[in-house]
């Protein structure tokens, strides 16, 4: 609260800045703080401080049983609205703070605030890798084999959203368009580069026995069964039923 002035006005998409020491100790370090002043959010944040003024207020009546309530204040002669705290929230409204250890002189405040604003399209990319790609499970346990299923992932990625970019078409109807297509020729810095689909896997082979291994078996149980000693209309009509 130490680093704005109660009354000061700001326009919307302004920034101020300030310093702080994050952490205690050994732990301590420098911090960059980038605050952004938003008009939209200067309304949003004043009427949700009017609904919690006025629960407060109905906690201080006794029309409202006593629970965390902001604003609330208990002391020894009864309830009350602590108007400070009202005050010096009402002087924040519409600042939202970030936090960043990249100093000024390369990233702007306003830098700063936009990249945050952009985390939006990472979550997207990894929405898209997993519904429009449709990447399977795979474990590894070497370390190379890790760099490269994650080389291959990130470029598939990079690939998708280059081509959103360019074209306009999102990456679900991209893949739809381009599935056909089973040899193509990939140009890199001149070099044109044949690109074939591995051959088929072959099907493995059916774990469902045949006719004739499966009266086989029958034969073979029943056999075992009369030298145990079951009696032979156990298996009268078994063979029939298997």
């Amino acid at each position: 609260m130490e680093h704005f002035t109660l009354g000061a006005a700001l326009h919307d998409g302004a920034t101020l800045e300030s310093k702080r020491i994050m952490g205690v100790g050994g732990n301590a370090r420098d911090r960059r703080v980038v605050y952004h002043y938003s008009a939209k959010r200067d309304r949003r944040d004043n009427h949700t401080l009017d609904k919690q003024i006025e629960r407060a207020q109905k906690v201080v009546d006794g029309s409202r049983p006593v629970k965390k309530d902001r604003f609330v204040k208990l002391t020894g002669t009864g309830r009350g609205i602590d108007q400070g705290l009202v005050n010096r929230a009402r002087q924040v409204a519409g600042l939202k703070g970030y936090v960043t250890n990249i100093p000024a002189i390369r990233v702007s405040g306003y830098e700063v605030v936009a990249a945050y604003h952009e985390l939006f399209q990472v979550e997207r990319s990894f929405r898209m890798a997993k519904t429009d790609l449709r990447p399977r499970p795979m474990f590894h346990h070497e370390h190379d084999s890790i760099q490269a299923h994650l080389t291959i992932v990130f470029s598939a990625l990079a690939v998708a959203r280059h081509l959103q970019e360019i074209t306009g078409v999102s990456i679900r109807k991209l893949v739809r368009a381009l599935r056909p297509l089973r040899d193509v020729n990939i140009r890199i810095a001149g070099n044109e580069i044949p690109a074939t689909p591995p051959p088929a896997r072959k099907p493995p082979p059916s774990s469902t026995p045949s006719a004739r291994t499966r009266g086989t078996n029958v034969a073979r149980v029943r056999s075992l069964a009369l030298q145990a000693g079951w009696p032979n209309h156990a298996f009268r009509d078994w063979g029939a039923k298997t």
